[in-house]
């Protein structure tokens, strides 16, 4: 990868479990990535996924939480908790990619040609991982790959806790991941475990 943006792209993909439209439609309001956030939903660093059909590049949450902005803060929507990895990845591209120009507030940007600035599109990221697997010689790899290896990974983690693996990763009902009801504290000591592991904090 030779952008910080397209290194972010796949370690939010692999360490966050996000479909491709959650990633894409993310605004940098949307992110809390410092402990103890405004919102007072998750102690831990995280993300807010919001539902907008307003988004400029079309990329859309497939969920439809409800959500609000309330005070410059983002509250609600679906939480995802973030790795140090995806927040040392998102510090280094702000820092040294994401251009001083933009208004719209998304996440990812074009860093080049005309159309520099403009949100990025989730064909774009598409593309991009297509490009970077062919040079890898890995065969071609789908944004929804690093999703179902996440579930795989958090699930194994967790000793099959279906319901940590259902939440971690955002899907609207345990029977996606398996036949399990119920709701996971994502400040639990045994889901933090579980995420500390997928992300390489223990072994």
């Amino acid at each position: 990868m030779s952008s910080a943006r397209d290194r972010m792209v796949v370690t939010w993909l692999a360490d966050g479990g996000f479909r491709i439209g959650e990633l894409c439609g993310l605004h940098l309001i949307d992110l809390h990535l410092r402990e103890g956030a405004g919102c007072g939903q998750c102690r831990s660093r995280h993300v807010h996924i919001c539902h907008r059909e307003t988004n400029p590049n079309g990329a859309r949450a497939k969920t439809k939480h409800p959500w609000r902005i309330d005070g410059g803060t983002v509250h609600g929507g679906l939480i995802r908790r973030a790795s140090p990895a995806m927040v040392h990845a998102y510090f280094e591209y702000l820092t040294t990619e994401y251009p001083s120009d933009v208004e719209h507030g998304m996440l990812l940007v074009q860093l080049h040609g005309a159309n520099r600035g403009e949100p990025l599109a989730a064909a774009a990221v598409r593309g991009m991982l297509a490009r970077a697997s062919k040079r890898a010689d890995v065969g071609k790899v789908r944004p929804h790959a690093f999703r179902h290896q996440f579930a795989t990974d958090v699930l194994e983690a967790s000793g099959g806790n279906s319901i940590i693996a259902r939440d971690a990763g955002g899907w609207a009902s345990a029977t996606t991941v398996e036949q399990v009801y119920g709701h996971a504290d994502i400040d639990d000591p045994t889901f933090s475990a579980a995420l500390d592991h997928v992300w390489g904090r223990t072994k």
